[in-house]
C-alpha cells in the first residue's frame, strides 16, 4: 500500500478490515468500496483517535485493490466448466434443444453471462435444473442453465480492465462448440458489452 492508502486502511476498526477482506475474497469489491466509505461517515465507524476526512470513492478503490493483492493467494476461482461437461447436461434431457444462447446477468457484484440451452416450451428442461444460474434470477420455463461465468466484480470498470469482457469471450467460444456439436444455432445478442434486455434467440427475426 502507498501511504495514503496505508493511512486509510489503518484508520478503519479492526471489524470493518475484516469485514472488508471478505467482501474482497468473495469479490464483491463494489461492496467493499461502500463499506470502507460508510466507516468514514459522520458517526461512522472509524477507529478511535483516527483523524483524517473522508476519502474519496477513488480512494477507497485503492484501498480494495490493494486487499486484493495482498489476498490474492486465498483467492481461489471457481473450476471452469468444459464443454463435455455442458453437453452431458444437454444429453440428460429427453429432447434435443432449439438452440444454445448466451445472456448477460447482473447482481451486486457485477456482471456475468450464463450459458442456456433453449428447449422446446413446456419440455423436461423447465423441470430439471442444470448449473445453478450465479444471480438466481428465475430462468424462463424453456431454458436450461449450463453455466455462470464471471471474471471479476464492477471494480473492472472503473480500472478500465474491461471491454472486452473475458466472460463473453469464453461465452462465445462454448457456446459455439456447443451449437456446433448439436447442429443448432447460437445466439449471443450483446457480445461486446453487457446488456440484459438484448433480444432473446426467440424473439430474433
Amino acid at each position: 500500500m502507498d501511504t495514503g492508502t496505508a493511512r486509510i486502511w489503518d484508520a478503519l476498526p479492526p471489524a470493518v478490515r475484516e469485514r472488508v477482506d471478505e467482501l474482497v475474497l468473495a469479490d464483491r469489491m463494489v461492496v467493499a468500496m461502500k463499506e470502507i466509505w460508510e466507516a468514514f461517515a459522520e458517526g461512522g465507524g472509524v477507529a478511535p483517535g483516527a483523524v483524517m476526512p473522508r476519502p474519496g470513492l477513488r480512494d477507497c478503490q485503492d484501498v480494495v485493490a490493494s486487499r486484493h493483492q495482498a489476498l490474492a493467494d486465498r483467492i481461489v476461482p471457481p473450476p471452469r466448466p468444459t464443454v463435455a461437461d455442458l453437453a452431458g447436461l444437454i444429453r440428460a434431457e429427453p429432447e434435443p434443444p432449439l438452440a444454445i444462447e448466451a445472456l448477460w446477468d447482473g447482481d451486486t457484484r457485477g456482471w456475468m453471462v450464463d450459458v442456456v440451452a433453449v428447449f422446446p416450451a413446456g419440455s423436461a428442461a423447465s423441470a430439471v435444473p442444470g448449473a445453478p444460474c450465479g444471480s438466481g434470477s428465475a430462468a424462463p420455463p424453456r431454458d436450461l442453465c449450463l453455466a455462470t461465468l464471471r471474471e471479476g466484480g464492477d471494480l473492472r470498470i472503473l480500472n478500465g480492465q474491461v471491454p472486452p469482457w473475458p466472460e463473453a469471450v469464453e461465452a462465445r467460444r462454448i457456446g459455439a462448440e456447443l451449437a456446433e456439436l448439436f447442429g443448432v444455432p447460437f445466439h449471443f445478442a450483446s457480445p461486446d458489452e453487457p446488456d440484459d434486455q438484448a433480444p432473446r434467440w426467440g424473439e430474433t427475426p
